[in-house]
């Protein structure tokens, strides 16, 4: 069991370094194959479009092959697409094969969360594993940069590669052969989609990164024409943000624990520190120090919906209820970021923290709707 955790610990530092390197290897891919931005930019549509597929399938997945098989499905998925595009396709084929990436990442996010939400005291395990993804995150850019200095940007794929591949082997090793033998996939995704929990948390999730998103993408922007801070601080704040996210997921729910405080109430009172740092930022309070607040405050929330849906679902459901909100989150995470840069762009980049507050207030609700089960006073 200890073993499984470790290894899932270690897979979605894997998938944070995917993640974040991605970023800094578009110049490089944008001077190899002589495009512009807009055109690079395709690979986040298919990307995306292949992550929302493995959400969709996660559960039909479970059932028919169980979680070994399926992160080893998820993984070779993975390896093929980061064969594929090191050893650098026409561009067209680069962009296509970006679904399949997103694909394989997506099996192993959804599949690994349904695994350690299994588990005893789940809401600390999910923080951590997504705490780790962060971890990735952050040293993604540093690993792909340095790499540049040495090599082609494919080199980076084939790194990912290999790495997964080693993964994979290890995934067979560690986790039990164990298939569930149910032919109700097709019922069970009907069923999620119409679990009232499931669509709040959808709904949630879909609010959540819209603010994770939409704040870390345009943050630097709002510090340099509003708060009219250097280049320098106003990048080490976006660092400050990103960091405050990470620890937030490794402090807030063990401390919390100590204090006898349930997943769901604490997370609850995290969305009233969003809202409230939010405000305070908004004020210029705390305009540098806040964005590491609202990170910290922020990090808990997406680990901790999918930690509590064992509690507010059938457990039969859980594991394609997690695959909806991992795939489904994309929404949030591309089409709220946009209309927060497209408010900055018309009305000036002053409007992304009410913007923000929006956001989170309704965060606030949402959440208090979908955990109220959780947060009511147990009878004996």
């Amino acid at each position: 069991m200890r073993s499984s955790i470790f290894l899932s610990y270690a897979a979605f530092v894997l998938v944070g370094i995917g993640a974040a390197a991605g970023g800094v290897l578009l110049p490089a891919q944008i001077a190899d194959y002589g495009v512009d931005k807009a055109l690079i930019g395709l690979i986040f549509f298919t990307s995306s479009a292949g992550f929302l597929l493995a959400g969709l399938t996660n559960g039909a997945l479970i059932e028919r092959l169980g979680l070994r098989l399926s992160l080893v499905a998820g993984s070779s998925a993975f390896v093929l697409a980061a064969v594929i595009t090191a050893a650098r396709p026409p561009f067209w084929a680069l962009i296509a094969v970006q679904g399949l990436a997103g694909y394989g990442s997506g099996v192993l996010e959804s599949v690994l969360n349904v695994h350690l939400a299994a588990l005893p005291n789940a809401a600390t395990l999910l923080n951590r594993l997504h705490a780790f993804f962060g971890v990735g995150a952050l040293a993604g850019p540093v690993i792909a940069a340095w790499t540049l200095n040495y090599a082609s940007w494919t080199a980076v794929w084939w790194g990912l590669a290999a790495a997964t591949a080693l993964m994979a082997v290890a995934f067979m090793w560690t986790f039990p052969k164990k298939v569930v033998q149910e032919k109700e996939e097709k019922q069970k995704l009907t069923n999620a989609l119409r679990n009232r929990y499931v669509l709040l948390a959808a709904a949630f999730l879909t609010v959540y990164l819209g603010v994770e998103i939409g704040v870390g993408n345009w943050a630097y922007s709002y510090l340099r024409e509003v708060n009219l801070e250097s280049h320098l601080v106003a990048g080490y704040a976006v660092s400050g943000y990103w960091a405050g996210l990470t620890a937030g997921r490794f402090v807030i729910n063990p401390l919390a624990g100590r204090f006898r405080m349930t997943p769901a109430r604490t997370s609850l009172w995290c969305c009233v520190g969003v809202a409230g740092t939010t405000v305070l930022i908004w004020l210029g309070v705390v305009p540098i120090a806040g964005f590491v607040l609202l990170g910290f405050f922020l990090g808990p929330l997406f680990p901790t919906t999918m930690a509590i849906l064992p509690d507010l679902l059938p457990a039969r459901l859980v594991p394609t209820a997690i695959g909806v909100l991992n795939g489904g989150s994309v929404i949030g995470g591309s089409a709220l970021p946009w209309l927060a840069g497209a408010l900055g762009q018309g009305a000036g980049m002053w409007a992304l923290m009410p913007f923000a507050l929006t956001l989170a207030l309704a965060q606030l609700a949402i959440w208090f709707y979908l955990s109220a089960p959780s947060l009511a006073p147990r009878t004996k």
